[in-house]
């Protein structure tokens, strides 16, 4: 076999797998169309995202937190409201629990990992490249690519987004829906500290999120996540500069001063997909391959990276033992651990987007209700505080950082 793994799609999820099992010893092969110069440009992705504490943790243990050291801007407190009426729900941890997680520019992570994966001695990056055609069978997986190159080894794993085409010539079924509802992402700066706060504003058309980013040489910066409407996305994305941060500041109630210097901003439909099975003869899915949810409880790149973390212990046992990486009661391990959790975090998260997004009559009361339940019952609150470390259920150990 030429190496343990392939790995087709080197994006968030798949660098980090082939960088996790580097860090063990471990070769992958991953392949990938896009083009570093694209990829890696200043405007190519204006998302941000939520690296929880227990996901940082893995980041560290494969070097990759280093990288990253002063670039990310800690969450030490979530606040949840029902638009701006009175009333709200406090996540704080305890002294000396730390922060709730991390967030980070999706650009500053993914030139960190591909850095990182280029000079990586067991990762095999090949980018610019497709596979054209690939064959799983008992003895292993063949995939013959643009290049004319033929690579093999005894499992294949797919990271190419909610889309995967391998998934989808692979058979497995996908139980999938739309919300109506778009996201328009970016980021703006604002006239008062954010003080490390996450807000969570909800209003019958969706939820609007802000979320603090590292101050830089023009002064203090949030990321936004705004679901809006489906048939309002491109309304909102026409908007001048000047009309979108004054809609956003009529939504903040101008707790944060002035808005000034957005980024160019970018709009995706919102959606949930989740996969049957995650595993096929020597064949995962890791990542949106997966699974897809709602952002309103940021665990999208979370989940992703808690696939990584399960499936490269998982590997790494079995070349311990000298297994077969593509054995089948190896991969059921894989399947098993990550079938229940993404399972429940998705359909959680699905839960949340249906109560706190219904429109009509009884939505603030309902929003309310819910938002006064949790405050009045400190093991739920623990529960979602949990959560949003990412520190529910039995970790994988390389999830923790003890692999080290």
């Amino acid at each position: 076999m030429d190496t343990d793994v392939i790995i087709l799609g080197g994006g968030l999820v798949g660098a980090t797998l082939a960088l996790a099992l580097d860090a063990h010893g471990l070769t992958s092969i991953v392949i990938d169309p896009a083009d570093p110069a694209v990829m890696l440009a200043p405007g190519f992705d204006g998302r941000a995202s939520a690296i929880a504490s227990a996901s940082g943790r893995m980041l560290d243990a494969i070097g990759i937190g280093a990288v990253l050291a002063g670039h990310g801007c800690a969450i030490r407190h979530i606040r949840v409201s029902d638009g701006l009426e009175p009333g709200k729900l406090d996540f704080r941890p305890d002294a000396g629990d730390g922060a709730l997680g991390t967030m980070y520019e999706n650009k500053r992570l993914r030139t960190a990992l591909f850095e990182a994966a280029s000079a990586a001695k067991h990762v095999d990056l090949r980018m610019q490249t497709r596979a054209v055609d690939v064959v799983r069978g008992p003895a292993g997986v063949t995939a013959t690519l643009d290049s004319g190159a033929t690579v093999t080894a005894p499992l294949l794993i797919a990271a190419e987004g909610r889309n995967s085409p391998t998934r989808e010539a692979a058979g497995i079924a996908v139980a999938r829906w739309q919300y109506d509802h778009a996201a328009i992402v970016g980021a703006f700066h604002h006239e008062y500290p954010h003080e490390d706060i996450a807000y969570e504003i909800f209003y019958p058309s969706g939820p609007f999120a802000l979320l603090p980013l590292p101050d830089d040489e023009i002064g203090h910066r949030s990321a936004i996540v705004w679901s809006v409407k489906g048939e309002d996305g491109p309304a909102m994305m026409k908007l001048g500069d000047r009309a979108f941060l004054a809609e956003a500041s009529k939504r903040m109630g101008g707790f944060l001063g002035e808005l000034t210097a957005p980024s160019p901003r970018a709009s995706y439909p919102l959606g949930f997909h989740h996969a049957a099975r995650v595993t096929a003869e020597r064949l995962v899915l890791v990542g949106d391959a997966a699974h897809g949810i709602h952002p309103i409880a940021g665990q999208g790149l979370n989940l992703g990276l808690r696939d990584v973390a399960t499936l490269a212990e998982v590997l790494v046992e079995g070349k311990r033992l000298g297994l077969d990486l593509g054995d089948p009661a190896l991969l059921e391990r894989y399947q098993r651990w990550r079938g229940l959790d993404t399972f429940m975090v998705a359909a959680a998260t699905d839960t949340l987007t249906r109560l706190f997004g219904i429109p009509g009559k009884t939505a603030s009361a309902v929003r309310r209700f819910g938002i006064g339940a949790v405050d009045k019952v400190p093991p739920l609150k623990n529960r979602f505080m949990a959560e949003a470390r990412g520190e529910t259920g039995t970790l994988p150990k390389l999830l923790q950082g003890l692999l080290v």
